[in-house]
């Protein structure tokens, strides 16, 4: 992440060799006049280098509105008179580094920088610690399946080099684990891996959370913040569902892929960011280019490399190994002593279809542990689905007769679209009447999450009221 520092000093020719001085890399600097105090408290810097005079009176309050930003900034308070008096007060009052103004430019920049670099390493800590989870690792995909080792040898191979990566796979394969494994065995692990979601967000909203905004750009910007790409500065962005990106952001994106430079929105000023590009997507890029909603050129930059992630129906060697490491994961989490799973239960589990994939069956063995009431997996404790037969029913298509009047004048695209779409109203039938008609329970069966369900019921016209009983 760029390290964002605000210089304010009334010595305008000190503040001009500090901003030239600085030298370390990652770091970027930026000015304000005098009595902008405001600019300072919206300006979502790092590390504040301000003069004494221009804090507010009385200097505590001033001090404490600093320290409580969100971006929890250093304070580096000039001043300029050499006082230990004064700088002891100051030190109380909250300021993390006091220095005169009068000494040695060398050593006035050496201290600012040495307080730089502690910020940076702050950085990379709160990245290692984050809610104490385990660093993602290739031995997470450990497979039994050939298709499936076949697949990670070329992940060990491009995950070492810098190259843009396209993850394409189904709902629920593990892209954004798999996204987070090849940052960690990357020269990139000691940056951040930063994710987004390019269709969980409204339209208006992405653009900002991707370049960042600043102060009055727009109706409620009452300060600036960063966005995606400047965050990942160092590191890797993960964009993930880049099929469902506007049009006018594939734009701005093929842009930033080009150059490397972004421009938070009201801002004047292109900022470069270094950061590795992963896009995944569940779609058929080339489909969606030919049917005009995703660009060609956009495409061709993203696909430099492809990885697609084998669904779990053809890698079914995976599923008892991956169903015992979700019972040793869901122990500890919901507290339950679920040590062992039958075979009537496995069977039942290698014979199924996963339209969800390894998402699916992570909540499957979370919802069985729960209704589990001994210390092994029965078939009672599964959904109905398993319990008749573990397989989805077939899909009623017409006669061959049928099809082609009914596929006649029709594009292959439009035809794969119209048997998509009766197959996908089919699944989202049977995991409602399943769940009866309970939303969440239905999404998390399905691999997505409850806003892409009720969008994919309207578009059906299937109401949840029709599978309460």
């Amino acid at each position: 992440m760029l390290t964002r520092m605000i210089l304010v000093l009334n010595n305008k020719e000190l503040q001009k060799k500090l901003e030239e001085g600085i030298s370390l890399t990652n770091v970027q600097v930026e000015c304000h006049e005098k009595n902008s105090w405001q600019k300072v408290v919206q300006s979502c810097g790092d590390v504040i280098v301000i003069s004494e005079s221009f804090i507010p009176l009385p200097a505590e309050s001033g001090i404490a509105m600093l320290n409580n930003l969100p971006e929890n900034p250093i304070t580096v308070i000039l001043q300029d008179t050499d006082s230990s008096e004064q700088q002891a007060q100051l030190m109380a009052a909250g300021a993390d580094v006091v220095l005169y103004s009068g000494i040695s430019l060398r050593s006035l920049i050496e201290a600012i920088e040495a307080t730089l670099e502690s910020r940076q390493q702050f950085f990379q800590i709160e990245r290692l610690d984050h809610k104490g989870q385990a660093r993602p690792k290739i031995t997470d995909f450990i497979s039994n399946s050939e298709v499936m080792q076949i697949f990670m040898s070329e992940v060990q191979q491009v995950a070492p080099s810098d190259s843009l990566l396209l993850i394409l796979g189904e709902t629920g394969v593990g892209k954004e684990h798999l996204a987070k494994v090849i940052h960690s065995e990357s020269p990139r692990s000691a940056g951040p891996f930063i994710a987004v979601n390019t269709a969980a967000l409204p339209e208006q909203l992405l653009e900002s959370e991707l370049f960042g905004y600043t102060r009055g750009a727009f109706t409620g910007a009452t300060r600036s913040r960063r966005g995606a790409f400047e965050q990942a500065h160092g590191g890797t962005i993960f964009l993930d569902e880049i099929g469902e990106m506007p049009l006018h952001l594939q734009s701005k994106l093929l842009r930033v892929l080009q150059d490397y430079e972004i421009r938070p929105i009201g801002s004047e000023k292109a900022t470069w960011v270094d950061v590795r590009v992963i896009a995944a997507t569940n779609r058929d890029l080339e489909e969606e280019v030919t049917e005009g909603s995703f660009r060609k050129d956009l495409f061709y930059r993203l696909s430099v490399v492809t990885l697609k992630i084998p669904s779990l129906r053809d890698r079914r060697e995976d599923i008892p190994s991956l169903a015992r490491r979700f019972i040793n994961n869901f122990r500890h989490k919901i507290g339950r002593d679920v040590s062992y799973i039958s075979e009537p239960v496995m069977k039942a589990l290698c014979s199924y279809d996963w339209p969800g994939n390894v998402r699916e069956l992570m909540n499957v063995i979370e919802r069985s542990m729960l209704l589990c009431k001994t210390e092994e997996i029965s078939l009672q404790d599964l959904p109905t689905i398993f319990q008749a037969g573990g397989t989805l029913p077939k899909i009623p298509l017409h006669g061959e007769s049928d099809l082609a009047s009914s596929w006649q004048g029709k594009s292959l695209p439009e035809v794969k679209k119209e048997i998509f779409d009766e197959v996908e109203a089919l699944y989202l039938k049977l995991v409602l009447k399943e769940t009866r008609g309970r939303i969440s329970q239905a999404a998390g069966i399905a691999g997505i999450n409850a806003r892409s369900l009720f969008n994919k019921m309207k578009k059906h016209g299937i109401r949840k009221e029709d599978f309460k009983d």
